[in-house]
C-alpha cells in the first residue's frame, strides 16, 4: 500500500483572526496576503510549490483558497476542510460572547461535545475531518491542504490518536505547516527542517 503524504496548511491572517471573532468568511487582511506572498517555495517544499503535488485542496473560505494561490498553488475546494460552523457566534468576538453568554463560553471551551451556539461541537469536526483523514490515508498521493486552526489542531489529534480535550493544548499559527503521511492503519507525524538555501 502507496503512503500518503499530506501537508495541511494553516490559512494567513484574516481580520477575524486578529480579533478574535468566531469564524465568518474573511478574506486576507494586507498582512496575511503579504506573508503567504512572501513564503518561501522551500518552506512548502520543492515538489508542492512547483505544482507537483498530485492535489492542492482548500478549505470553502476566502482565507484558505487565497492562501493557496499565494502560495503559488491552485487548489480544488474540499467541503470537508471548512471551519467548524460556529452557528449563531459566526462574526462574533470571543470577548462579545464572554460578556454575554460566559456560562455558554465556558461550556465550550471546556467539553468538546457542547454546541451552545447552535452550529457545530468540536467533537462533530473532529469526526468530519477524522473521516475525510481516513479517506486520505493510504492513497498514495501527494496533498497539500490549505484549512484552518481548529482544523488542523483535530486532525492532528485524529491522526495520534490523542484524547480530543488535548486540541486545547495544540496552537496552530496562520501559516504553519503540519505534515502527516499515512500508510495502513496509522499517520506519522512528521517534522523537519527547510531545506538548507542553495549556495551561490
Amino acid at each position: 500500500m502507496n503512503a500518503t503524504s499530506l501537508r495541511l496548511v494553516a490559512h494567513g491572517h484574516t481580520d477575524a483572526l486578529r480579533r478574535a471573532r468566531f469564524g465568518g468568511n474573511d478574506a486576507l487582511d494586507e498582512g496575511g496576503r503579504g506573508a503567504a506572498l512572501a513564503l518561501s517555495p522551500t518552506v512548502l517544499g520543492r515538489r508542492a510549490a512547483s505544482g507537483e503535488a498530485d492535489a492542492c485542496l482548500s478549505s470553502p473560505a476566502a482565507a484558505a483558497v487565497q492562501t493557496a494561490y499565494a502560495l503559488g498553488l491552485a487548489p480544488a475546494v474540499e467541503p470537508a476542510l471548512a471551519d467548524c460552523d460556529y452557528g449563531d457566534w459566526t462574526g462574533r468576538s470571543l470577548e462579545e460572547i464572554g460578556a454575554g453568554q460566559p456560562d455558554a463560553l465556558r461550556e465550550w471551551l471546556s467539553t468538546p461535545d457542547a454546541a451552545p451556539h447552535g452550529g457545530e461541537s468540536v467533537a462533530a469536526l473532529r469526526e468530519r475531518v477524522g473521516r475525510w483523514l481516513d479517506e486520505q490515508r493510504g492513497l498514495g498521493r501527494r496533498v497539500t491542504a490549505v484549512t484552518h486552526p481548529l482544523v488542523i489542531r483535530v486532525a492532528v489529534v485524529h491522526a495520534l490518536g490523542l484524547p480530543l480535550a488535548t486540541y486545547r493544548q495544540l496552537d496552530v499559527e496562520p501559516l504553519a505547516i503540519v505534515r502527516l503521511t499515512g500508510q495502513g492503519p496509522r499517520w506519522r507525524l512528521r517534522l523537519s527542517a527547510p531545506p538548507a538555501p542553495a549556495s551561490g
